[in-house]
């Protein structure tokens, strides 16, 4: 990951994140931004001498697995308290704050997960205009060390019942310690928290907007491309789409998009991206149809990490032939948001080192001659559609749900068939098309249909039947990265299920999903 990949606007404040491998570290960038403020996120060994250069108004040091009083845990640069600039441990990054400013963390018997009451005892500049004294107010914890001993110069200003030490601060100095997360929605005066920290405590002016970022950024693309050729993976999703209607901003006629179609998209999405980027955008588009490479390729394959692969690499495949009959190229674009990028990698080395592959990270072979163009890659789901409306993108594209580049092929637990696809496709057209005409898509995150690896005795009829089931599964969002299932009442999903049982022959049964995506969980796959 680079972590210059969006330039702010010029005069922009910014705060710097030295990551220690949380799995919400990209959580805490989410929450600065929805306020305003450029930030970016590091590792935790940055060099001292860039971290100097970045010149941040403020620094944030994330949680992390490791625990402190273990030999060879991570340390902050100690450049870090010597700048003079407010800094902000959260649950690991208090912790080691303490330790290297003079304080003691031990392991404590009394671990502290999930939902926590912190009771707010003194005032600081953290708390202002958000907490007041006195106040009980929910968190959510994640530790299994504690502080035993402040370092000097700070004072306790909350508690738990786990955490004598929950919120620690040093006003003279603006350095503040939260054993508890307030990036995740779990703690609901969180975001204001983090606010608080960049605005009034490092002063930040929150001058940072996605309009500033598409002239930054398409900037960065002329500069990175010049008078080169590029192609870009199109999907016709959202994050493809809005990075390629930028690259086109940028350089016009030096990109191609290249359509392939896998065989596991949604009935009829081939045609309507075909005909929405050459009619609308009068983008130079390439559709090439390798269903049968792929579905072959993917036969009898029921691991979901080699379906994943197996696609990325016949994608790439296909973009080096293409690109070949166009003569070469220089780039290839990519629509690589954030979340892929943290749950594909660590900037530890930890236990979260791959949460998940995706089939756009990693680079590509060094046999192949280009290089990525990657203008997303900082920028969270809902950042994109923001950008997307700032190029004029229709709607129906910009606020579609999220669908996976292998498409259908995680949605087929076990092995892959043309029929079971043809059987995922109607159920998942019948329940997209219910989700609509109930006036509730826009309201929903992401919407799928999943082909259950089993089958099921039922009777129909006059008749027994041995078909498949499928699941039905509905989430909110905000980033991607934690989701709660959708509400549906009982007479839609009775709806959807006799309407996908009466329609679609081979399947009789039909359940829903009912289970949320925390921080630390996965999704269906």
């Amino acid at each position: 990951m680079t972590a210059t990949s969006i330039p702010p606007a010029p005069g922009a404040d910014r705060i710097l994140i030295l990551d220690f491998g949380s799995q919400v570290t990209q959580l805490i960038a989410r929450r600065l931004r929805e306020s305003g403020v450029y930030c970016e996120i590091w590792p935790y060994s940055a060099d001292p001498a860039r971290i100097t250069a970045f010149a941040p108004r403020g620094i944030i040091l994330s949680g992390g697995p490791a625990s402190v009083p273990e030999g060879n845990s991570p340390r902050a640069p100690q450049l870090v308290f010597e700048l003079g600039v407010p800094v902000l441990g959260i649950c690991y990054g208090q912790m080691t704050m303490c330790e290297q400013l003079g304080g003691r963390v031990a392991q404590s018997d009394h671990r502290e997960f999930g939902r926590a009451f912190v009771d707010v005892l003194e005032p600081c500049a953290l708390f202002r205009d958000v907490w007041s004294v006195g106040a009980r107010e929910q968190v959510w914890m994640s530790h299994g060390d504690r502080v035993t001993r402040l370092p000097p110069g700070f004072r306790v200003v909350a508690t738990s019942e786990g955490a004598p030490f929950a919120a620690f601060a040093d006003d003279a100095r603006k350095f503040y310690g939260l054993m508890f997360h307030p990036e995740v929605v779990h703690t609901p005066h969180g975001a204001r928290l983090l606010a608080s920290f960049a605005h009034e405590v490092a002063g930040c002016r929150g001058d940072w907007t996605m309009g500033g970022f598409r002239e930054a950024e398409i900037e960065k693309i002329r500069a990175q491309v010049g008078q080169g050729r590029v192609i870009c993976g199109l999907s016709g999703g959202v994050d493809s789409s809005v990075a390629a209607v930028l690259i086109h901003q940028a350089i016009g006629a030096q990109l191609t998009c290249i359509f392939v179609d896998h065989g596991l998209l949604r009935a009829g999405e081939a045609e309507e991206v075909v005909r929405t980027f050459r009619d609308r955008f009068n983008i130079r588009l390439v559709h090439r149809d390798a269903s049968a490479m792929f579905l072959d390729a993917l036969d009898g394959v029921a691991d979901p990490e080699i379906k994943r692969k197996t696609i990325g690499r016949l994608f790439i495949e296909v973009f080096e032939e293409e690109a070949a009959k166009l003569g070469g190229a220089d780039f290839l674009a990519q629509g690589t948001l954030y979340p892929d990028v943290i749950e594909s990698v660590s900037f530890t080395g930890g236990p979260s080192v791959t949460i998940k592959s995706h089939h756009n990270v990693g680079g590509l072979p060094e046999r192949m001659r280009m290089k990525l163009v990657e203008p997303l890659r900082e920028l969270f789901k809902d950042e994109v559609r923001k950008l997307g409306r700032e190029l004029d993108i229709p709607e129906a594209i910009v606020g579609r749900h999220p669908f996976p580049g292998p498409g259908l092929a995680i949605r087929v637990p076990g092995a892959i068939t043309r029929a079971k696809l043809d059987l995922l496709r109607r159920a998942d057209t019948i329940y997209l098309e219910e989700i609509r005409a109930a006036g509730l898509y826009d309201a929903i995150w992401q919407a799928f249909v999943v082909l259950l690896p089993v089958r099921s005795v039922g009777v129909m009829g006059d008749g027994r039947t041995y078909d498949m089931a499928c699941a039905l599964r509905a989430v909110t969002s905000t980033d991607g990265m934690t989701a709660e299932i959708y509400p549906f009442d009982m007479s839609f999903l009775t709806r959807v299920a006799g309407r996908i049982v009466n329609e679609v022959r081979g399947i009789n049964r039909v359940t829903y999903d009912i289970t949320s995506k925390p921080p630390g969980t996965i999704e269906w796959e």
